[in-house]
């Protein structure tokens, strides 16, 4: 088994699945640590990347260099969530490595390379999670409320600094069949972030600004909104069905399609009948048999 002790967590690899498990660090992301420990399949991996810190460079100075794993898209329900807006800090699949262990980071990424090269791991889209998504009951404050996940029903719940039209909706709560997706944006800098749900049928939007949109969790400025909203919205869209699934056919349609490639060809019934009243003609079927396989194949027609 290798294994790599970063600055913000250790990552292990047996051959089949690399694990991350976030450090105990005050330093280390709220994210990392609502995460937990990930178990990430070779099969979900697209490739594995060490750059060590350049000379003289602002890394260099820290003494870090920094080794990233890149996942097949559509393969992790918090990639999928979070739409490739996670910081370099917040991001789990991302480590940080000291410049004394940059031959041992060497070495692991080379561990992994070598079972995807074995085990030929395709590139492509998944188009199933691959990952599993963060567990249930879960939740996450914002800015002007408190948002929540059981399992099957999603929970928007205001407090006193949610702005009128929010109380005025009032409290939102939506079964997982009813959303159409998940949106989720950090608040960085001055600008708001948000965690947003789109309902089926629903216009749901009565203005962009999240703090007025009352299907919208508004995010401001503290690592931990920012961090528990992302695996809020990670563990939703987990169990959302995989935009890359092929569409399910309704059962009406499944049915005749299934009935459709079940049904003998009719022609091909016909071609059988001449053939067992020439066998009958020539002798070879007696009268008994002739009947027998005749009714046979009239059933099927």
């Amino acid at each position: 088994m290798a294994e790599l002790i970063g600055k913000n967590g250790t990552w292990t690899f047996d051959g089949a699945v690399l694990r991350v498990v976030p450090g105990h660090d005050k330093e280390v992301s709220r994210l990392r640590s609502a995460l937990g420990e990930i178990a990430v399949p070779l099969a979900a991996l697209a490739g594995i990347a060490f750059e060590a810190a350049p000379e003289g460079g602002k890394k260099a100075k820290s003494g870090a260099g920094r080794i990233r794993l890149r996942l097949r898209s559509g393969a992790d329900p918090l990639l999928q969530a979070c739409g490739g807006r996670l910081s370099d800090e917040a991001d789990p699949y991302q480590l940080e490595v000291p410049v004394e262990r940059g031959g041992v980071a060497e070495y692991f990424a080379e561990e992994v390379r070598d079972a995807l090269s074995v085990a030929q791991v395709p590139t492509e889209p998944a188009d199933r999670y691959l990952l599993t998504p963060p567990p249930v009951p879960i939740s996450a404050n914002g800015q002007d409320g408190t948002g929540s996940f059981d399992g099957e029903t999603v929970r928007l719940e205001w407090g006193w600094l949610a702005d009128g039209k929010k109380r005025t909706a009032g409290d939102r709560a939506w079964p997982l069949a009813a959303l159409e997706a998940v949106e989720w944006r950090p608040a960085v800098g001055m600008d708001w972030g948000w965690i947003r749900f789109r309902v089926r049928g629903d216009a749901g939007i009565v203005s962009p600004n999240p703090r007025l949109d009352p299907n919208c969790l508004a995010l401001w400025g503290t690592k931990k909104e920012s961090g528990n909203s992302a695996v809020l919205a990670a563990a939703i869209v987990g169990r959302m069905p995989h935009p890359n699934a092929a569409p399910e056919m309704p059962a009406t349609a499944a049915a005749t399609t299934a009935a459709a490639a079940a049904a003998p060809d009719h022609d091909a019934l016909l071609r059988r009948l001449r053939e067992l009243g020439d066998l009958h003609c020539d002798g070879v079927l007696t009268d008994e048999e002739f009947a027998m396989a005749k009714q046979a194949v009239l059933k099927l027609m």
